[in-house]
């Protein structure tokens, strides 16, 4: 990703934390920066991250958006910007998580 795109993308997701969860700017900021390092660095390998599960326990996750990794799709499915999708190396399938429950342990 460029510089703009990245910037455009942290502060798009920034402002719908803000908007729909509720976030201070600040914490918004944080959070959307995570977010897209996340992202980046799954596009080039296999990471290791945590992040709160809808009944509030927390998820350990081997994910990655790898082309080389990832298995072909059927068909399209309608994306859904507050989730982050991602193929999980351990049951070699496709999950994803609330992007505003990512949690700031490791990347």
């Amino acid at each position: 990703m460029k510089t703009k795109e990245v910037l455009r993308s942290v502060m798009s997701l920034a402002w719908q934390f803000v908007r729909r969860n509720g976030f201070s700017m600040s914490e918004a900021l944080k959070v959307a920066w995570v977010n897209i390092k996340l992202k980046i660095a799954m596009k080039s390998k296999i990471v290791k991250f945590y992040f709160k599960k809808v009944d509030g326990s927390t998820r350990e996750a081997y994910g990655t958006l790898q082309e080389s990794v990832l298995p072909e799709t059927k068909g399209e499915r309608k994306s859904n910007d507050t989730v982050q999708t991602y193929f999980d190396t351990e049951v070699q399938e496709y999950r994803c998580f609330k992007k505003a429950n990512y949690n700031i342990i490791n990347i």
